[in-house]
C-alpha cells in the first residue's frame, strides 16, 4: 500500500512541511516565488526535480511544470506526473508576470531579511519573509522535520504566509544548507535552536512584530512543545507529528503495514515481535540484540506477512547482517536520536495554545494514539485544538494507488493551510475545513 522509499530519505519519519527537492537549473530561479492571480487567488512557484518548477494553491492543489521549447510549461497532476492540462508562461524577469492557466498574475513583493545567527556557539543561516506594508503582523518561525535538505532553497511556506499577510522565519537547521553545525535529531538541541531562531525573528520584525510561534512537523513535533515550554510563544502548531516515542511510532507503523495489507492479528503479533527486537538493535547501534532479531527474521522471513514489514525505519536493517547494520548505522545514521523521549510530560506542562493537525492514514508518523492522547489532554482543560483529516497521510496530503498498490501523492488537504493561517492570526479556528474532524477545548461557562 505504501511506497518504499530510500532509507536515508525515509529513516525517522521525513517531515515534509511543503517541502520539494531543490533543482540545479538556475535559468529558472527568477521565476520561483508567489504570484498574486487576476482572480484574487496567489498560486506558489517553487523549486523541483531537475529542470522542472511546481506550483501549489493555498487551498491545497499542486501540480508539477515541465518546460517546453516554445516557452510554455505544461503541468501534471500532483505527484502522478498525469497531465492535468493546465498551460503556465512567465515574462521576462524583471517583468515577474504570469499566465496561470487562463489568469494573468504578477510576482509578489516581500519585505524580507536575511540574516545570521547563533545558537550555543554554532552560526544559523535564516530569513524574515514579511508582507510589504508597514503593520503590525503575527510572526511563525517554521521549524525543520527530519530533512538534510535546505529550507531557505525548499519552504514554500516562506512565501505562502506572507502572501496572506503573515510573516514567516525559515532557517536551515545545523548540519544543512548555508548553517554551521553538525546535523543531528537530539531534540533538546534543536528546541534551542528553534528558541535562537524565534529570538531573532522577534529582533528583524521589531516594532511590526504581532504575535509569533512555531509551526513544525513529524519531528518538528518532538521539538515544537520543548521550545515553547522553554520560552515564552503565543502560539504552537504541530503538524503530522507524534506524543509517543520514536520507538513507538515504528511500532505503530508496522502495524499499520498489516492492518492495510489486511494480515491477521496473530500475524500482527509476529511482525511487532521483529519490529521490536529490530529497534533494540537499531538502538544500540547493532551492538545489542542482533542475535534476538537474526533469530526471529529466520522464524518468519518465509511467512506472507514478512514482505510487507516496513514500520518507519526497521525496514532498513531487514536484509543487513550485523557488520552491515554497524556500519551503516555508524556513517549514515548515528544522529543522537532519542529513541526512548516521552513527549506527554511536555504536552501537559505546556501552557501554550496549540493546534495539532493530522493524517488519519499516516504510515510514517501513525496519528491515531497521537490523537488519542491530545483528546485526552483537551479533556483535561489543556488549550489545544485537534484536527483529523480523513484520508490525509504523512505532509499532510491526500493520495491515490497506482497499478502496483503504491500510494502516490495528489494534493495537500483542503482547508489545511487556511487553518494553520487562521490559528497564527488570532489562536483560534473555525468549524469547517474540508474534512477535519476537529476536537476543541470547551469554553468555560459560570452557573
Amino acid at each position: 500500500m505504501r511506497m518504499k522509499v530510500p532509507a536515508t530519505i525515509a529513516f525517522f519519519g521525513l517531515s515534509l512541511l511543503v517541502w520539494i527537492p531543490a533543482g540545479a537549473d538556475i535559468k529558472k530561479d527568477c521565476h520561483i516565488g508567489s504570484y498574486r492571480l487576476s482572480d484574487g487567488r496567489t498560486v506558489d512557484i517553487g523549486p523541483s526535480d531537475g529542470n522542472t518548477l511546481r506550483w501549489l494553491m493555498f487551498t491545497g492543489e499542486r501540480g508539477q511544470l515541465h518546460p517546453h521549447a516554445n516557452g510554455i510549461w505544461t503541468s501534471t497532476y500532483g505527484w502522478t506526473d498525469r497531465p492535468d492540462g493546465k498551460i503556465v508562461s512567465f515574462s521576462d524577469c524583471d517583468q515577474g508576470e504570469i499566465i496561470f492557466g487562463k489568469e494573468p498574475g504578477r510576482h509578489i513583493s516581500f519585505d524580507v531579511h536575511d540574516t545570521t545567527f547563533e545558537s550555543d556557539g554554532v552560526k544559523l543561516v535564516g530569513r524574515l519573509v514579511l508582507p510589504e506594508d508597514s503593520g503590525k503582523v503575527p510572526v511563525v518561525v517554521l521549524v525543520h522535520g527530519a530533512e538534510h535538505d535546505s529550507a531557505l532553497d525548499s519552504y514554500a511556506l516562506q512565501r505562502m504566509f506572507p502572501a496572506r499577510g503573515i510573516g514567516a522565519f525559515v532557517y536551515d537547521k545545523r548540519g544543512t544548507g548555508v548553517s554551521g553545525g553538525t546535523y543531528t535529531q537530539d531534540f533538546d538541541v534543536l528546541a534551542t535552536d528553534a528558541i535562537a531562531a524565534m529570538r531573532e525573528a522577534q529582533r528583524l520584525a521589531g516594532a511590526r512584530l504581532g504575535r509569533i510561534g512555531y509551526q513544525g512537523g513529524s519531528e518538528g513535533g518532538w521539538v515544537v512543545p520543548l521550545a515553547a515550554n522553554r520560552a515564552h510563544v503565543d502560539f504552537a502548531i504541530v503538524s503530522f507529528g507524534l506524543a509517543v516515542t520514536v520507538l513507538e511510532e515504528d511500532q505503530e507503523s508496522v502495524a499499520l503495514d498489516m492492518y492495510f495489507h489486511h494480515h491477521s492479528a496473530e500475524d500482527t503479533a509476529k511482525a511487532l515481535e521483529l519490529a521490536r527486537a529490530g529497534e533494540r538493535a537499531i538502538e544500540s547501534g547493532g551492538e545489542e540484540g542482533y542475535e534476538a532479531f537474526d533469530a526471529l527474521r529466520q522464524k518468519y522471513k518465509s511467512e506472507p506477512w514478512y514482505q510487507d514489514v516496513h514500520g518507519d525505519f526497521v525496514f532498513f536493517i531487514l536484509p543487513l547482517d550485523r557488520k552491515q547494520i554497524i556500519d551503516a548505522i555508524a556513517q549514515s545514521f548515528n544522529f543522537h536520536t532519542p529513541f526512548r523521549y516521552e513527549p506527554m510530560p511536555a504536552l501537559r506542562a505546556s501552557t501554550t495554545p496549540q493546534l495539532w493537525v493530522l493524517g488519519s492514514d499516516d504510515l510514517e508518523a501513525p496519528s491515531a494514539e497521537t490523537a488519542k492522547r491530545i483528546r485526552s489532554l483537551i479533556a483535561g482543560g489543556k488549550d489545544y485544538t485537534l484536527a483529523v483529516y480523513h484520508g490525509a497521510e504523512h505532509g499532510m496530503t491526500e493520495y491515490e494507488l497506482n497499478a502496483s498498490g503504491e500510494r502516490v501523492s495528489t494534493r495537500f488537504a483542503p482547508g489545511y493551510f487556511l487553518m494553520m493561517a487562521d490559528f497564527i492570526r488570532d489562536g483560534r479556528i473555525g468549524e469547517h475545513y474540508g474534512n477535519a474532524v476537529i476536537a476543541r477545548r470547551k469554553p468555560f461557562t459560570s452557573r
